[in-house]
């Protein structure tokens, strides 16, 4: 019989300073032994990257000592490769759940694999580990870089430790590798939980200052873009935006499109497509 603690990885893409991993942190605490292993700088938008220009040194640094002092390590590295970090040096064992989150701003529909909250989930579920990418939509997304004090993390935090009991205490249905759980910014601890689609929409739109030369410097932006209907009442755009519900969307690293191979293949054979 299994008697030791759950042990819980707690990682995101915001860096080791961002209040919302501490809250996610504290969320957790009562469910299970909590290590945080998160970049030590802010590393937003970067998927499940694992760029050759970091060097994967890791610092132990204090966190969240209000909340029973957990053991956290900063690393020099992408979101996905803090979850490398920590299976291959820092924790003991496999986890039982990883936590990515919670991320200042929701991440929704077609642009999920450029967060890189949902990268570092998508590293810890390809070890076939229970998973959940949270995000906590921002009334301003214009501050999604910044570690805004002003920002209340505890609703998402309490929808986080929802989810991450489940998880902890029953399997996730055959074909599903991680939740993508998203908290609006009105919500509170009685708002209704959905689950949802994968909304096939761009929502951050890319635009640039088209008066500025190649030769400056400036990065391509990202702006919200989306009406009601634009995105399907089942998705979790509408969801959150337009229905102020918590999203809880199940995904799958399985990016294969759901169609009949073989009947497709035999078409295209048919049709002299490919003879």
């Amino acid at each position: 019989m299994k008697t030791e603690k759950p042990l819980i990885l707690v990682t995101n893409d915001d860096g080791i300073e961002s209040p919302g991993i501490h809250a996610v942190a504290r969320a957790l605490a009562p469910l299970g032994e909590v290590v945080l292993v998160a970049p030590k700088e802010q590393y937003s938008s970067t998927g499940r990257s694992h760029p050759l220009n970091t060097n994967g040194t890791i610092e132990l640094v204090d966190c969240c000592l209000d909340a029973g002092n957990f053991k956290a390590y900063a690393v020099d590295g992408s979101p996905a490769q803090c979850v490398l970090n920590a299976f291959l040096k820092i924790l003991p064992r496999l986890p039982d759940l990883v936590v990515s989150g919670i991320n200042y701003g929701e991440n929704f529909g077609t642009g999920i694999t450029i967060s890189g909250t949902v990268g570092a989930a998508l590293e810890a579920a390809s070890y076939n580990i229970p998973t959940i990418a949270a995000s906590l939509q921002l009334e301003n997304i214009d501050d999604f870089d910044k570690h805004d004090p002003n920002v209340d993390f505890s609703v998402a935090g309490h929808f986080t430790q929802k989810f991450a009991r489940l998880l902890l205490e029953s399997p996730l249905p055959p074909g599903v590798d991680l939740l993508k759980l998203e908290v609006p910014f009105q919500a509170t601890i009685e708002t209704p939980w959905r689950m949802t689609r994968l909304s096939r929409h761009m929502y951050y739109v890319p635009f640039y200052d088209s008066n500025k030369g190649w030769e400056g410097s400036g990065r391509i932006g990202f702006k919200v873009n989306v009406t009601r209907e634009q995105v399907a009442p089942d998705s979790d755009v509408y969801s959150v935006v337009y229905d102020n519900v918590v999203s809880v969307t199940p995904l799958t690293i399985d990016m294969t499109a759901p169609i009949d191979l073989k009947q497709w293949d035999q078409d295209l054979r048919n049709n002299g497509y490919l003879n």
